[in-house]
């Protein structure tokens, strides 16, 4: 058995169709840009585009009215709209985990999803900072959360987590930005190459900023791509840490609690996972990508849902754990009483079913391997996390110290509007992005080819053992790809 060949016994499988030739996987990617779109394209963004309308109607009806025309009330200031913006930012974060940390541990299946994941990681970002920018009332002053010299002389609270939150989520979403569009670049220069059309040569080529897939070029791609993915990593567990320690410094019964860091992080990655696999179902299904995603990349997506599925059962078991044992009166009416027995048990009902029981089927590779299964247990676990961020929400403040003080909270036809809005804001934003830029990178693909490997031809034909060659002589993994003739085997 060759050396490149998957190890069967190891339980590992090839990451591109077997037999696959480096243009046909070329041609598999890049004629999706080139070619018209296919019809479930079109009915996929029409529908997108009428909730995106939805989106502009009641944000416009929102400035024209005030934030009145929301559900919001004593003593839940904060409902859907904190309980929206936390939910899109935890979707954000698979795409940086799968872009960044499995590329510093080297984990090769993640080429043919990494694109939809940073991709989706800047289209969720920018739903995210929609909601704290039209629920503080008065969206043309948002630039006083900035440390900008006025005539008002108002300055920050750098004390406070909400001010923390701005330079987290920006920060989080300038390097994800820039560490997708470096990986794009490549691609984009393949793209060039392939038009046909000189305004797509242009556009192409402008993007592409002259990559001629020089060994110099190469070298300093991966320089950069490395640099970004170590800068990347740290920033998947602070952003969410951060996010949480915007209840978690409170006195609010439900909030109070160190566990919120890692509990909220564990979440993120959660949800984040299941929304990369509906978006990649969909496209699978749309563009016919089998010869590049396959079943292999799901079933090990499906593996870290039932992780990160255990560790967020885990967050919820420890939180009455640590309400029964804090002795908290206030702490355990919250947990013991509010939540199961309250009066949005159902809420909690959801949340637990979703989180916590569904993704258990995925210890039976039958059900790890259904394709109907992936998609609605990926549907449901976004269900679940979206309720997990209004139980923490809603039902902390709802009933706080003083009995007196109570109330409920009950969405408007705006607050709705608003939130599946925002899904066909960033449905809208992921289909123009299948539409028209490469949604699986090429180069990364053909790295994990035997084509690839430099030695294949020598070792296939027996003629002598592979030849060590010295690291500053060998070029990156991709770049052997990329330059092997396409037609070649």
């Amino acid at each position: 058995m060759a050396y490149w060949e998957p190890i069967r016994e190891l339980d590992e499988a090839h990451l591109v169709q077997p037999a696959s030739k480096l243009r046909e996987v070329t041609h598999e990617i890049a004629r999706i840009t080139e070619n018209r779109a296919p019809r479930g394209w079109w009915i996929c963004f029409l529908l997108a585009s009428a909730f995106a309308g939805i989106f502009v109607l009641c944000v416009s009806y929102l400035f024209w009215r005030g934030v009145g025309v929301w559900g919001n009330t004593s003593p839940v200031y904060w409902a859907w709209d904190i309980t929206n913006f936390v939910w899109w930012v935890g979707i954000g974060h698979a795409g940086t985990l799968i872009s960044a940390i499995l590329f510093i541990f080297r984990q090769r299946w993640r080429t043919a999803i990494n694109r939809f994941a940073e991709a989706m990681t800047i289209f969720a970002v920018i739903c995210a900072l929609i909601f704290p920018s039209i629920h503080v009332g008065r969206p043309w002053l948002m630039f006083y959360v900035f440390p900008i010299p006025n005539q008002m002389t108002l300055w920050p609270n750098f004390k406070s987590p909400l001010l923390w939150d701005v330079f987290a989520v920006s920060t989080y979403f300038t390097v994800s930005l820039l560490f997708w569009y470096t990986g794009l670049i490549p691609d984009l220069a393949t793209l060039r190459d392939r038009s046909i059309n000189p305004w797509r040569q242009k556009i192409y080529g402008f993007f592409a900023l002259g990559w001629r897939g020089s060994n110099r070029h190469w070298q300093n791609y991966e320089r950069a791509y490395l640099i970004l993915a170590g800068i990347s990593t740290p920033l998947v567990l602070s952003v969410h840490s951060v996010v949480s320690m915007d209840f978690a410094t409170s006195v609010i019964p439900g909030w109070h609690t160190t566990i919120f860091p890692p509990y909220f992080v564990a979440g993120a990655i959660f949800s984040g996972f299941a929304m990369v696999e509906t978006v990649l179902l969909i496209a699978r299904t749309v563009f016919k990508l089998h010869r590049v995603v396959l079943m292999r990349h799901l079933e090990l997506m499906n593996k870290f849902l039932l992780l990160t599925s255990l560790l967020v059962g885990y967050a919820y078991g420890m939180e009455f754990f640590i309400a029964w044992y804090s002795g908290d009166e206030y702490e355990m009416a919250h947990f013991l009483h509010n939540r199961p027995m309250g009066p949005y048990w159902w809420a909690w009902a959801w949340m637990m079913s979703c989180n916590v029981l569904v993704p258990q089927i995925y210890w039976f590779k039958k059900m790890r391997t259904n394709l109907a299964v992936m998609f609605v247990v990926s549907i449901l676990v976004n269900i679940g996390m979206w309720f997990e961020r209004f139980v923490i929400i809603v039902l902390s403040l709802n009933r706080d110290f003083l009995p007196s003080a109570w109330g409920l909270f009950r969405p408007t036809i705006i607050d709705v509007g608003t939130f599946t809005g925002t899904i066909g804001v960033f449905f809208t934003l992921f289909l123009l992005f299948m539409r028209w830029l490469p949604m699986v990178s090429m180069t990364e693909v053909k790295g994990t080819m035997p084509q690839a490997d430099p030695h294949r031809h020598a070792e296939d034909e027996g003629e002598h053992d592979p030849v060590k060659i010295p690291d500053q002589e060998r070029l990156p993994a991709a770049a052997a790809g990329a330059l092997v003739p396409e037609g070649a085997e």
